[in-house]
């Protein structure tokens, strides 16, 4: 068994030019081949181009939806991130059904022309005179809904394991969980903890997110060449106790305490906290320019008063590790369900596992924006933990049923 289970590991995915194996062995032409290729060639480039603009997107949705409704709160900003992975939770199986049955080109050239119309409504969104923060959950619900997307041959007999597809399914909707809460949280907390400015958080959160991305590429080339050594579920383990030690460390400890915005005073809103604590939380945060947009953390979220500052060593650690943790464990889980699904038609399958994917997006920033404000960081990164906990759980108890269809098949027929 464990011979197998190692060779359906190291089952490559694309350049053979042969498909499956035994009585079902399909030869692959050469101008076939070329074609399959360039195809994946001109579908990296669309993904890159794709990934640029939500990374630039994703930093600036907090600052811009300030900027165009006042009455936006950190809780709206949840539904507004979560709205994107909505349109998309409801587009992929529709986008993968439609691909089973019709050139794969048709629902993407629709989808490409949904994105781009959708960000042009993002983009003018501070141009009606009221309601502007519900343009913007609608705009980025049909962004969403537009990035849905992923000569007739032998297909082999034997069962798909759905045991092992539901739980890929559950690991792929806890891991892009994680990190959809992750990049939502990412600017609030360190406009709360570092009392940065608008600009600043989306510069330097910016310049973080792209470190991350420079760090995660090559971390995905070493893991290829791991993989062939100890197989893809034991670096998918690997890459989840990588991030839960990454969340841990981001739970605040000590006694120094983040800058106030002692200015929210003026409003009616004073949490049901002491005088005392709310003179210190004053004494310990005078602003200097008055012309300017207060800093720090808000007085409104009363765990402001009694929650340690994450430092920011404490940060970008956890950020480093969180960056080396989630591409691992998103790859090898794509890489271990397309082995599980094998030569079967996979474009229902996909579009399910996306739209797993996209209700981890629509859950986590709802939740993360939830807890944070109203709990702090201290509860949110704590369930974040037990989350992880309960994923390495789950891998473990499917472990040896995570393998590919033809060494499945080959057991059957054994």
């Amino acid at each position: 068994t464990a011979s197998l289970g190692m060779e359906a590991e190291q089952e490559p995915l694309l350049g053979n030019r042969t498909c499956g194996s035994r009585e079902w062995d399909i030869v692959e032409t050469e101008e076939h081949y070329k074609s399959r290729w360039r195809s994946i060639r001109i579908l990296y480039l669309t993904m890159f181009l794709s990934s640029v603009g939500f990374s630039i997107v994703i930093m600036s949705i907090w600052p811009y939806l300030q900027k165009i409704d006042q009455t936006a709160d950190a809780s709206f900003l949840g539904w507004v991130i979560a709205s994107f992975s909505l349109g998309q939770m409801v587009a992929s199986p529709m986008f993968g059904l439609w691909s089973n049955y019709r050139p794969r080109k048709e629902p993407l050239t629709v989808s490409i022309f949904i994105s781009v119309a959708a960000n042009c409504l993002y983009a003018y969104v501070h141009l009606p005179a009221s309601h502007n923060k519900y343009y913007m959950l609608v705009a980025r619900g049909l962004v969403g809904f537009g990035a849905a997307n992923t000569d007739e041959v032998q297909v082999p007999q034997g069962n798909i394991d759905q045991v092992a597809v539901v739980a890929t399914n559950i690991l792929f909707f806890v891991i892009l969980f994680i990190f959809a809460l992750f990049e939502t949280i990412i600017t609030p907390l360190t406009m709360d903890m570092y009392a940065w400015t608008q600009e600043q958080a989306v510069l330097y959160d910016g310049i973080i997110l792209a470190a991350l991305g420079v760090e995660a590429v090559v971390i995905l080339l070493g893991v290829k060449l791991l993989s062939k050594k100890i197989g893809e579920r034991a670096i998918l383990l690997g890459g989840l106790i990588v991030v839960w030690v990454g969340f841990f460390i981001l739970l605040p400890w000590g006694n120094q305490f983040p800058k106030i915005q002692w200015e929210d005073l003026h409003n009616n809103s004073i949490p049901n906290t002491t005088f005392g604590e709310i003179i210190i939380g004053l004494w310990k945060s005078p602003r200097e320019d008055h012309s300017e947009r207060p800093t720090g953390c808000p007085i409104e979220q009363a765990w402001c008063l009694y929650t340690p500052v994450i430092h920011l060593a404490q940060f970008l650690t956890s950020a480093v590790l969180i960056g080396i943790g989630y591409p691992v464990c998103n790859l090898m889980s794509y890489t271990l369900y397309s082995k599980i699904l094998g030569p079967k038609p996979q474009g229902v399958y996909m579009g399910w596992l996306t739209a797993s994917g996209s209700g981890a997006r629509i859950l986590g920033p709802v939740f993360i924006s939830q807890v944070y404000a109203h709990w702090g960081p201290r509860w949110a990164f704590g369930l974040v933990c037990g989350m992880v906990v309960f994923t390495i759980t789950l891998l473990g108890v499917v472990y040896k049923r995570l393998i590919a269809f033809s060494i499945r098949y080959g057991r059957i027929q054994e």
